[in-house]
């Protein structure tokens, strides 16, 4: 008997982050990190979770959309969606009259991300295996019909997508062997919001260096004497060996994996992320007056759609060894293909619901392993980092081949709250998701979506109501 989605259900999921200024940046001063949530249904016991990501306010409009993109699923056989899961996800974007919205951009887009994440985790948890590995055993061909492709064929045709595939297709079970052995590389923001004082700048920045970590990030753009004082502060720990854990050894700063990253002493890198606030002449004039603290790259230097502006400024800052990083708000395939046509990035940062779902990120991925630039998703936000796992090792073990020069974004915020929650090893790197039962890991506990839920749940109602009485 065939198993039919029957039904979806979603959950405005709201955390009250703003009160300690995690997520604080320059553009974005007040977030309270928020889920869109759905769950689908079938005629079985099989289910679907899936999320989008916000700062607060809005959080419901998402809501909204989810449940007209996923009325498009109802009564649909899961078999046969999961049998083409590209054309599942023309199918889910193409609606005739919710297009329109958008087109694949805007709240719609980030609402399709949710539903074809959802769909995404329910067709892993069919095959009983995490998401990463469900893919990881595709076929070259299978992978190829389960990607995104429409305008994207001047970029990367599913002739070439298949040739590459084949190419890393022999080698991957070495690759898989390797990064269950040693996790995936991994990067820290935690330490680095513009909200924080200095001292717990420097308390935070000891416990990641202590942890393993040497890639850290720090927010940018409000005021240039406080970033360059906040700059100072992190490399003066990051870049003595005094801080690092006992019996480790400082790295190459020019191994193959830290050349030309602005690596100190220690082999140590500081990436900075400005989340959209310049203009690009001003971007080139602030970014060069922080070469002092030797960051590798600059991200989101300036509005995220304007791709001639991010060309400008990797050109501008090429001889003062900074590079340039974008992604986080590149709300869909096309805008990293012109980023890529156009040379105007040095690193690629995917996010895992800004972007509609898995089958839109594969077609990211395999544009970057064209052009050879290395992908480093961005997770700061609640679930981002166990979604993006998934998609680091994706990319390493059948599209890339390579996690060298990769690091993945780590924000130690939230992950409580689900069931399946992902995790660093002593040496500041993800471990693999290895559990069976876990699809997309996103499932959020029903105890955090009872007590977060906006506006009726348990702690908006009580305990924060009371705290501002």
């Amino acid at each position: 008997m065939s198993v039919k989605i029957t039904g979806f259900e979603t959950h405005d999921v709201r955390f009250p982050t703003s009160l300690t200024g995690d997520g604080t940046d320059a553009m974005n001063t007040d977030c309270d990190y928020s889920s869109a949530y759905v769950t689908l249904t079938t005629s079985s016991d099989l289910i679907g979770h899936g999320m989008t990501f916000t700062i607060g306010r809005g959080n419901d409009i998402v809501c909204t959309a989810i449940k007209e993109v996923a009325s498009r699923l109802l009564g649909k056989d899961v078999e046969e969606l999961f049998a083409n899961m590209g054309a599942t996800w023309d199918y889910l974007c193409s609606d005739p009259q919710l297009r329109w919205i958008g087109p694949e951009k805007g709240v719609i887009h980030i609402a399709l991300g949710a539903v074809n994440n959802a769909l995404w985790d329910m067709y892993a948890r069919s095959r009983k295996k995490p998401l990463w590995k469900l893919i990881v055993d595709m076929t070259p061909e299978e992978l190829v019909a389960s990607t995104a492709f429409r305008y994207i064929s001047d970029a990367i045709t599913k002739e070439e997508a298949l040739t590459m595939l084949k190419e890393k297709a022999s080698t991957k079970a070495e690759r898989e062997a390797r990064v269950r052995e040693v996790g995936y590389p991994a990067y820290v923001t935690s330490a680095g919001w513009l909200g924080y004082s200095d001292e717990k700048v420097a308390r935070l920045t000891k416990e990641a260096v202590q942890a393993g970590f040497n890639h850290f990030k720090m927010k940018v753009g409000a005021d240039r004497d406080s970033d360059l004082r906040r700059g100072k502060i992190i490399r003066s720990i990051i870049d003595d060996p005094q801080y690092l854990p006992a019996g480790q050894a400082p790295r190459d700063p020019n191994g193959p994996d830290l050349v030309g990253k602005n690596a100190g002493p220690t082999g140590s890198v500081l990436m900075i992320d400005a989340n959209q606030v310049w203009d690009v002449p001003q971007a080139i004039d602030y970014v060069a007056s922080l070469e002092e603290i030797k960051p590798w790259f600059i991200e989101e230097p300036t509005a995220p759609d304007d791709i001639l502006g991010h060309a400008a400024i990797r050109k501008a800052l090429k001889p003062h060894g900074i590079g340039v990083a974008t992604g986080e708000h590149a709300h869909n395939r096309m805008v990293f293909k012109q980023l890529l046509q156009a040379e105007a990035i040095d690193v690629c940062q995917i996010d895992s619901c800004r972007l509609a779902g898995v089958s839109e990120v594969l077609s990211v991925l395999l544009m970057a392993a064209k052009f050879k630039i290395p992908v480093c998703p961005h997770a700061g936000g609640v679930g981002l980092c166990e979604y993006v796992i998934h998609l680091s090792l994706i990319d390493y073990i059948a599209v890339s081949g390579t996690m060298e020069r990769n690091v993945l974004e780590f924000v130690d915020h939230l992950h409580e709250h689900f069931l399946y929650p992902c995790s660093i090893n002593k040496n500041g790197r993800y471990n693999v998701p290895s559990n069976d039962s876990e699809g997309y890991s996103i499932e959020m506990h029903k105890e955090s979506i009872s007590r977060y839920e906006w506006p009726h749940g348990t702690y908006w109602t009580q305990e924060h109501a009371a705290a501002k009485a």
